[in-house]
């Protein structure tokens, strides 16, 4: 697909259509929560999608991609290197992944227990010794569930501030802030509050991690309501999953 085509075939003005829908949304619950010069970080989740979307995603002026297989990123990384795009790990994260993950990676969302901060660590020394690379910015993903039979993962709050240690004093990596998927069937509002909390002790112990990556396509503006400065689209920027092969 050429430049040229990328910005004018019927995909891209189907992404361009709903990109906008979603950059409304967050300025009006923004303005609502008087956040209009305090816009969150809009990261267009691809998952399961072709290189070729990320390639009009680009043209219609997204920087921010997030995926969560790292077999698909590291791909999608390489053949779109030239795209200038800051890559945001977003999924559970095997600590036998984290060599891979450092090779393209800015950020990553999801680190949820001690194992993945140290693996994280031993690959950022070995990628900043050849590659010079920048710290990764590591957000604690959180559990936010109260019944530990719906959980989705991360760290209870308990563990934030020992997680959040141990990444502050891990060279190469750099504490960002906490990350949390809000619970299913229930109202979020009440989930992103108690992020908020967890944010704020967090904040008291470490003043630069005051990153909270909340809210999708469903519950952005109760994220943005309670403090979110990234947000982790998909479905309502790129429409229903393709089949997978």
């Amino acid at each position: 697909m050429t430049e040229a085509a990328a910005g004018s075939d019927a995909r891209t003005q189907e992404l361009g259509t709903r990109l906008a829908a979603v950059h409304q949304r967050i300025a009006t619950a923004a303005s609502a929560a008087g956040r209009q010069e305090d816009l969150p970080t809009l990261i267009v989740v691809t998952k399961f999608h072709p290189a070729e979307d990320i390639k009009r995603l680009s043209a219609l002026g997204v920087t921010d991609v997030g995926e969560n297989r790292d077999q698909e990123a590291s791909a999608k990384a390489l053949e779109l290197a030239e795209y200038g795009i800051t890559w945001h790990f977003v999924g559970q994260l095997q600590s036998k992944k984290a060599k891979s993950v450092l090779r393209y990676a800015a950020a990553v969302h999801s680190v949820d227990r001690p194992q993945l901060v140290d693996a994280l660590a031993r690959a950022a020394e070995v990628e900043r010794g050849n590659t010079g690379r920048a710290a990764l910015r590591c957000f604690i993903q959180v559990s936010l569930e109260d019944d530990a039979g719906a959980h989705r993962g991360g760290a209870v709050p308990e563990d934030v501030l020992p997680l959040a240690e141990r990444i502050a004093t891990s060279a190469g990596l750099e504490l960002a802030g906490v990350m949390a998927v809000a619970p299913l069937g229930v109202p979020p509002e009440a989930a992103f509050e108690k992020l908020a909390g967890v944010s704020a002790r967090l904040v008291a112990e470490h003043p630069a991690a005051a990153a909270i990556s909340a809210g999708m396509s469903q519950d952005l503006e109760a994220a943005i309501a309670f403090g979110a400065t990234h947000l982790r689209i998909g479905s309502d920027i790129l429409g229903s999953r393709p089949p997978v092969g």
